[in-house]
């Protein structure tokens, strides 16, 4: 299933206008982003950031799923997001691009990087409640099935993904 530029474009203005943010006012780089953001969604599934690249795997971008986790902070220290979809209006207004430094970590970019941690031993316990969180922004309710639209997000249901619950004792 691919993704229109209609329903991309129509996801960022619900959620600028949802945090008083504005879109890029430039057209052309506005579609340029937009155009970004339905490719990945298209071959990652997920619609990760257009400025930064997509390893494709899932729990290492989540957090440059668009909107990004850098994003709030961003505009409210710079005026714009890293790639500058999101804008706030004084940085509309003067239709002005500014740069943005980048906010990720190096060991979200570069996984090797990251430091090697041991695993604990734990016992489990599974629990028959259903969890869900949508993948996309972290939002979790409990529900017999997933919600058709994410109510923060408006991620679709596919986003979603069931959590098993279970109760962990330390060991050792």
């Amino acid at each position: 299933m691919t993704t229109s530029i209609d329903s991309v474009r129509q996801r960022a203005e619900s959620d600028a206008k949802s945090r008083g943010y504005y879109l890029n006012p430039d057209p052309k780089f506005l579609q340029d982003l937009l155009k970004g953001l339905k490719v990945n969604e298209d071959r990652y599934g997920y619609p990760s950031c257009p400025c930064r690249p997509g390893s494709g795997v899932y729990e290492q971008d989540r957090d440059i799923i668009c909107p990004c986790d850098y994003r709030d902070p961003d505009v409210a220290e710079y005026g714009a997001c890293y790639c500058s979809l999101y804008v706030n209006k004084k940085v509309y207004d003067s239709g002005k691009p500014i740069p943005i430094p980048e906010r990720r970590p190096a060991e979200k970019m570069f996984p090797e990087l990251a430091p090697k941690t041991e695993k604990e031993t734990t016992m489990s316990q599974p629990t028959d409640r259903k969890l869900w969180y949508c993948k996309q922004c972290g939002y979790v309710v409990f529900r017999d099935d997933a919600p058709y639209v994410c109510p923060i997000c408006k991620a679709k249901k596919e986003f979603f993904a069931e959590v098993k619950l279970e109760i962990q004792q330390k060991t050792g």
